[in-house]
């Protein structure tokens, strides 16, 4: 296994060169160095692989990158997030796992979509679903106002709040091709955002309602007794999804923690967002995490999960 670890990155600017540098300083050591993944022509039986860890903050987005990273872990490397999951898992599906894990979460209803790819024909392709909708029943159990959002997807985009049916009929059609849910809105007290990684967790005070990079609330953290519950909470969330690194967001009503979301498995770790105190505990949980994995001290949660898994040559 090669003692190197990479770094795969979209957009963002302020985490790539200080998780390096941190990676490189912790692991010199052990010979292990970390940099920015390169990708040019990929082969389908890569031995041993180029990488002994990658960190993926950009597959969402990048179909290619996300056809390598299964590949790679199919040959050994341990990629975080598992690349298999995050590309299953969704929204609808995290709120059915929450009730069964016992923890709060709003009341909430998927939707079919607006629009359909071309070459769905609507009375022969759609004969399983119900229509019209019954908007008016789908309302009296969320109630308003509401939210709607994207199943997949993050980042705030495509998020409505609705506050009648005229409302949304009109955000929805707006939606095209998306599935969205309808969730019961939270008229909470106090909400905060939990970074998780590897099974560490840190718990910001946080505002949904100020401009996107203001929304950590450093400045006034959160009682000790609502860190204990989000961090418990958030833990057994991510654990039980299996992921290395995401951030739970909990709305708190009368004392009740709902969980918001929390499909974030390339979470915000820019510096100007969670602040110099937050980005620090970033950097350091992350590049302890990846040599870790690098040194074998930690096993991936995912691996051996995956059927083909077994039948994979461990010893390459």
């Amino acid at each position: 296994m090669a003692k190197k670890i990479g770094l795969l990155v979209g957009m963002e600017n302020t985490f790539p060169a200080p998780f390096l540098e941190a990676v490189n300083a912790k692991g010199a050591a052990d010979g292990i160095e970390a940099e920015l993944v390169v990708l040019g022509k990929v082969t389908e039986f890569d031995v041993p692989p180029p990488y002994a860890v990658i960190v993926d903050r950009i597959s969402h987005e990048v179909g290619f990158y996300r056809a390598f990273l299964k590949s790679a872990a199919l040959n050994g490397t341990v990629v975080i997030n598992d690349p298999f999951w995050w590309e299953a898992d969704e929204k609808f599906f995290e709120c059915t796992l929450a009730r069964h894990l016992g923890v709060a979460v709003p009341k909430t209803v998927v939707l079919p979509n607006k629009h359909y790819e071309t070459g769905i024909v609507p009375e022969k392709s759609l004969r399983n679903l119900e229509y019209p909708l019954n908007w008016e029943d789908i309302l009296a159990y969320t109630g308003l106002p509401a939210v709607m959002k994207p199943n997949t997807g993050g980042g705030w985009r495509d998020v409505y709040i609705v506050h009648s049916i005229e409302d949304l009929l009109r955000d929805y059609d707006q939606t095209d091709t998306k599935t969205m849910i309808l969730q019961e809105f939270i008229d909470w007290e106090d909400y905060v955002r939990c970074v998780v990684i590897g099974g560490e967790v840190l718990v910001f005070r946080y505002d949904p309602r100020r401009s996107f990079f203001e929304r950590y609330v450093t400045d006034d953290p959160p009682p000790p007794w609502l860190v204990e519950r989000a961090t418990a909470d958030a833990r057994t969330l991510t654990d039980a999804l299996g992921y290395d690194m995401d951030t739970v967001e909990f709305a708190v009503r009368d004392g009740v923690l709902y969980a918001i979301d929390w499909l974030n498995p390339a979470p915000d770790f820019d510096n100007f967002s969670i602040k110099e105190e937050g980005f620090a505990w970033v950097i350091d949980k992350m590049s302890d995490l990846v040599l870790a994995y690098a040194r074998g001290e930690k096993t991936p949660p995912w691996r051996g999960e995956h059927r083909w898994w077994r039948y994979v040559d461990q010893d390459g």
